[in-house]
């Protein structure tokens, strides 16, 4: 007989099953509960009353706890699934590579960000919605046991709340979210929190400026990080589609403090044209020695435009932090990956999104009147007579085209919102870019007086 004192509203903090003996069983026990910190229940114990009257299932448990007060007596009884395996153990039965072994589940602390949202009324897989812990993409995690491999007990730090729940396993997401092909061949491998990370087994160069091709058989639902003191990050990396102002936003990053922030200088095959020097608008290098840098995978990324190769040198980027600044960058989203993991460059992410359509057409118009603005279909200045009927009509569909670009500049945002938003520090919508600088600008402050959470590869 087991007796236990409680609030009446305060649950147990314990899930139960019946297995194939018809037995009541106890599955688990959540790190804190009422369960937990009496320590008179353990997983495997066998409920089979509860203040006197039997119970066989989960319904019959949760219908008698609700009845009682503050005081609950539970007779607990000899669970035969262990028996059985206690005499095989005796006899030398039990054998796991060779050798009779039974090891117990461990409780280990660790911190996760979560990178995608969850909600326990919905999970139709929970055993029990009110032991569920909810999360949103971004929070801190703490997991506090990883035994269940379906399912971990966790805290969300970021909610600032004491309640111990459940979450869903990095292993039991990935079953549920993502789609394996065939022929797709995994090996997996264990992280420090029990984490566990695809990988593809078959041997592939990796290039930088296609590692999002790595990504599609894998699935980033968790990130184990760390907490830091306050410290300067090393790069600053601005994200956005073309036209929502984020090559302008360096700009005046690194014209307002020059000794605080610095660009990249970017290498070409190019020839250097007259009064052209070298190290000012680029590094002019002969493309053989471009081309095996590439293959060292020594550039962020690279392209080629009118048979000329142009790319960013990721010493390039360190140069800039040898001499004190910010690397201020706003490269192609697919070369996060590969800064996210970089311990040497330590990323600021900021997402430049797109406004709604009336914002993008003021700054279109904007460009249009100080002669900025080359992405217009139709040339006012030479095509449009605005006297004309013709001309009306051809300002009009300068006006549709127009649409059109803003349309996929909205919808291109989106999309590399929802496809790149784990790696994101920060997303503002560039509805007015004093205010977008103005934000900026003060969260880089924030952060050299404020602790941090980062991920445990920039430590360890």
């Amino acid at each position: 007989m087991v007796g236990l004192r409680r609030n009446p509203n305060q649950p147990l903090g314990l899930t139960v099953e019946v297995d194939e003996h018809k037995q009541l069983v106890v599955a688990r026990i959540l790190a804190g509960g009422v369960i937990d910190k009496q320590g008179l229940l353990h997983p495997g114990d066998v409920i089979l009353e509860v203040n006197g009257t039997p119970v066989h299932t989960p319904e019959d448990l949760q219908v008698e706890v609700s009845r009682a007060k503050e005081n609950l007596t539970l007779k607990i009884g000899p669970n035969v699934e262990e028996e059985i395996k206690s005499a095989r153990l005796q006899r030398g039965q039990v054998k796991q590579n060779g050798v009779a072994k039974i090891e117990p589940g461990k409780k280990l602390t660790c911190y996760m960000r979560a990178l995608f949202t969850y909600s326990p009324s919905e999970d139709s897989l929970l055993p029990c919605k009110d032991i569920g812990l909810a999360f949103k993409s971004g929070d801190i995690l703490q997991i506090i046991n990883v035994k269940d491999p379906n399912w971990w007990q966790a805290k969300n730090i970021t909610a600032q709340s004491d309640q111990i729940g459940l979450i869903p396993s990095q292993e039991l997401e990935e079953r549920r979210k993502a789609f394996v092909a065939p022929e797709a061949d995994y090996v997996h491998k264990i992280g420090i929190c029990g984490t566990r990370i695809s990988k593809r087994k078959r041997k592939t160069m990796y290039r930088s400026v296609a590692n999002c091709e790595f990504d599609k058989a894998e699935l980033m639902l968790y990130e184990e990080v760390t907490r830091m003191p306050p410290f300067r990050r090393k790069t600053l990396v601005l994200i956005g589609v073309s036209g929502v102002g984020r090559r302008t936003l360096k700009n005046r990053l690194v014209n307002s403090d020059p000794d605080r922030f610095g660009y990249v200088i970017p290498h070409t095959t190019r020839p250097k044209r007259a009064l052209e020097e070298n190290g000012v608008s680029y590094w002019f290098v002969d493309r053989e020695w471009m081309e095996q840098e590439i293959n060292k995978n020594n550039f962020l990324e690279y392209g080629e435009h009118n048979g000329n190769l142009y790319g960013t040198h990721i010493q390039s980027i360190k140069d800039v932090i040898n001499n004190g600044r910010m690397c201020v960058l706003d490269c192609a989203p697919n070369a996060l990956k590969i800064l996210h993991n970089s311990q040497d460059l330590m990323p600021f992410v900021i997402f430049i999104g797109a406004p709604g359509m009336e914002q993008l057409k003021s700054i279109y118009a904007e460009r249009r009147a100080t002669g900025s603005n080359k992405n217009l279909t139709f040339d006012r200045q030479s095509s449009i007579r605005f006297s004309s009927r013709r001309a009306r009509t051809l300002e009009s569909l300068a006006s549709l085209y127009e649409d059109d670009d803003l349309i996929s500049t909205v919808e291109e945002s989106a999309f590399v919102q929802r496809k790149y938003e784990k790696y994101f520090d920060m997303v503002i919508v560039n509805e007015d870019f004093d205010d977008t600088f103005r934000q900026v600008v003060e969260t880089l402050d924030e952060m050299s007086h404020q602790e941090q959470w980062v991920p445990v590869n920039w430590i360890y």
